[in-house]
């Protein structure tokens, strides 16, 4: 009697988040943003030795592209083994917490790496034509910040204001977008306090090369991740 095979070939599926990731791991200047952010980032020479810089690097953009909070991130990396995969961390060995992450995009702000990093980025994506530049579409973005004065300062931030949207009031900052007409992609961002005017910022989102220009609603976000590096 024949016995019947059990076949245990297994198909795998790959993930639209999985197609975005491999994709991005190809098209993202890895190398020269390292090279970049090298010169700023710890030695590691006292203390517990930190996370590579590539790591650290990829984790960023991780918030960045799926909207993640700094806890968020880190609890992320926990529950999906692939922002592990591309994060270039081992399974088993300890992941980025909040903090480290928090640093991090603090240590970018300081050196105000992060408009280098988005130039590095859009000089790449033009090389390659993936970025026309014939038209710009400018947007602005509420990001709230928390209006609560229970806190050790016992006040608000004071670089966060107040600003109207129909019959609402929200607290917190603007991100002013201007992103490729045709392409999507983000080439400048430029933050304000919330009660900046969409209008005074208009002319600085524009780089001079377009042919059209275009103006959009405000919508509002609430989050506690960065501004986005790329659309």
């Amino acid at each position: 009697m024949k016995q019947a095979s059990l076949d245990l070939s297994l198909s795998v599926k790959k993930t639209r988040k999985r197609e975005f990731l491999d994709q991005m791991d190809k098209v993202v200047p890895w190398q020269a943003l390292i090279e970049l952010i090298a010169p700023y980032y710890p030695e590691g020479k006292k203390g517990r030795p930190p996370f590579s810089l590539a790591t650290m690097l990829r984790t960023h953009f991780l918030q960045q592209w799926f909207t993640l909070s700094d806890p968020g991130m880190e609890e992320a990396f926990f529950d999906v083994p692939l922002y592990r995969e591309f994060a270039q961390l081992q399974e088993f060995s300890r992941m980025p917490d909040e903090s480290t992450i928090l640093r991090f995009r603090h240590r970018l702000e300081k050196h105000k790496l992060a408009d280098q990093i988005l130039a590095t980025v859009n000089d790449l994506l033009i090389a390659r034509g993936l970025l026309l530049k014939t038209g710009t579409v400018v947007d602005a973005t509420l990001i709230a910040a928390p209006s609560s004065t229970k806190n050790n300062d016992k006040a608000r931030d004071p670089e966060m204001h107040s600003s109207q949207k129909g019959n609402q009031w929200h607290f917190g900052m603007k991100a002013h977008i201007g992103a490729d007409a045709e392409s999507g992609l983000v080439h400048t961002v430029r933050g304000t306090s919330g009660n900046v005017h969409d209008v005074l910022e208009g002319n600085s989102l524009l780089h001079g090369q377009e042919v059209d220009a275009y103006g959009m609603r405000v919508i509002k976000v609430s989050t506690n991740a960065p501004m986005p590096s790329l659309a």
